[in-house]
């Protein structure tokens, strides 16, 4: 069994970023993987300031042996201001290459306007720089206040299937990847 851990860029209530991520966490189950969603407004992280160690915050070595523990991960953010939100950089900025090489890792995006790639592309970038493998199906949800109904369901059946297909390749690609 593969273990995916999923992160939400964002810390906003209700945000769908979270909804976006819950929602693929939970195909992911279904196809018979192991899932972990790390909610990061349950921790306690301090601002990167380019340590390794972070003794007076406990959560960062908490937040490290999740991610290191994983197969894979699956990255949601927001867009803001035209890239990834500073909470998901920060994050990441917090791991090393000891957590985040050779990880298996799908990306989504989720903005109030028209959907664009911009967050995607950038957190592709950090990816690849810190050695993780990124799989080339991706989400990016433009106008997300019309895609869920008050219950937190897709009201796209063509977006539910893309959701079924970057959870397959993801799940397909770490477990192809484990086995090497």
């Amino acid at each position: 069994m593969v273990k995916i851990v999923g992160i939400s860029g964002s810390l906003r209530e209700g945000s769908y970023s979270f909804q976006s991520l819950n929602l693929v966490m939970q195909r992911l189950a279904a196809l018979g993987a192991e899932v972990e969603i790390v909610d990061l407004r349950s921790l306690n992280l301090p601002f990167c300031d380019g340590g390794k160690e972070y003794a007076d915050y406990p959560d960062v070595a908490k937040f490290k042996q999740i991610v290191k523990a994983a197969d894979g991960l699956v990255l949601a953010t927001p867009e803001y201001h035209g890239s990834l939100s500073g909470v998901m950089k920060n994050a990441l900025d917090l791991l090393t290459f000891e957590e985040l090489s050779g990880k298996v890792t799908g990306l989504m995006s989720v903005l109030g306007g028209q959907s664009n790639s911009n967050a995607l592309n950038d957190l592709r970038v950090i990816m690849r720089w810190v050695h993780a493998w990124v799989i080339p199906s991706q989400i990016a949800i433009g106008q997300a206040w019309q895609v869920f109904d008050k219950e937190g369901n897709l009201l796209d059946e063509k977006l539910g299937e893309r959701f079924d297909q970057f959870a397959q390749s993801l799940l397909d690609t770490t477990i192809k990847l484990k086995q090497s």
